[in-house]
This record gives structure tokens, sequence and C-alpha cells, in this order.
């Protein structure tokens, strides 16, 4: 009984700090002039759905691709969002280890399940570690996309890295048409 309090103790506490993420910014977009920029868990949400229907797309288990693009950033809470340009002062510890830290009190099984969902994310060559690469990348040109319409005119490199890093067909085809409309022309196809 006393491994059991132990063990949800350290989960609940693992869970507590993933709360961080809803508050912690995505800071790379304070460069571009965002004045108040997406939270981390707002991307990672994002970055899920993209994932999960690039992965229907693909051919690729949607399901494991939205759950690596759910952990792909869980390490922000204790590194921080570090813009690109920063990662040339700062060496930051690996994700995996950042990850090792944070489950280390979880139950055994959660531990060990985050642990593989993240060595997998940074380090697999499968068809679903590709489309979870590709949808956090894709969410970024999308977000680069609805901060430009917002009146941010310095997002356009966030854009051509984004667009130049995608390898899946279905990502490409998706970056495309994303920057050929508006972010509210959804709409059109119901109001019509």
């Amino acid at each position: 009984m006393a491994d059991e309090t132990i063990n949800a103790r350290g989960t609940a506490g693992y869970l507590l700090e993933m709360g961080m993420l809803k508050r912690a910014k995505r800071t790379g977009w304070w460069i571009a002039g965002v004045k108040d920029p997406e939270s981390i868990a707002e991307h990672s949400f994002r970055v899920g759905i993209i994932g999960a229907v690039l992965a229907m797309m693909e051919g690729a288990d949607p399901a494991k691709v939205a759950l690596m693009c759910l952990f792909h950033d869980t390490q922000e809470t204790r590194v921080g969002d570090i813009p690109h340009i920063g990662r040339r002062y700062v060496e930051a510890a690996s994700n995996e280890k950042v990850t090792t830290d944070q489950v280390s009190a979880a139950h055994p099984a959660v531990a060990a399940g985050v642990q593989r969902v993240v060595e997998e994310y940074e380090n697999g060559d499968s068809l679903e570690v590709v489309v979870a690469h590709d949808a956090d990348k894709l969410e970024c040109l999308v977000q680069a996309v609805e901060y430009r319409e917002q009146g941010c005119a310095n997002v356009q490199n966030w854009i051509d890295t984004s667009v130049a890093k995608l390898k899946t067909a279905s990502a490409q085809a998706l970056a495309e048409a994303a920057l050929n409309m508006s972010s509210i022309e959804w709409q059109k196809t119901y109001l019509a």
C-alpha cells in the first residue's frame, strides 16, 4: 500500500507539473513581435490533432502519432521554451533526460510509458515519428499564418523554415493549402 501511495503522489505530481504548460508561453514568437503568444499546451494540443490527421492521410497509426505529439514538448516545464537563437548559448539536458527526471517518482508503468514515447519521438525513424515531426512543423506554420493575419509581419522566417522541414506529401499539401487561405475560411463551407 505504501508503494501505491508513493506512486500515486509521484504520478499526480507529474500531472500537476504538466499544468505549467498551460501557462508557459512559446517564447520564439516574441522575437517575431507577437505580444501574447500561444502557450506550450495550446501548441501541443493542435500538434496532436494535426498529427492524427496527417497519420490518417499517410497511412500511419493516428493514436501513436497523437501520443508522441502530446508529449513532444512536455520537458519545457523544466527547461523552458528556448528559441532557436538561444540554443546557441545554452546547453540544455536532452529531452530524454528531462523526461526521466520528470517521471522518476511516477507509477513504474507511467514512467516507462512516457519515457518510451519521448525516446521514440526523439530518436525513432518510423513513419509515425516522421509524421509527428511534420505535425510539429505544420502547427508552427499554421500559427505563423494566424499571427501574420493579426498584423505580425516578422513571421515569414517561421513559415519558410517550417515548409522546408516538412517531409510527407500530406504535410506539404496541407501547408500549401494553409498558406493560401484565411484562418476563418473554414466557415464558408458551413455558412454558404
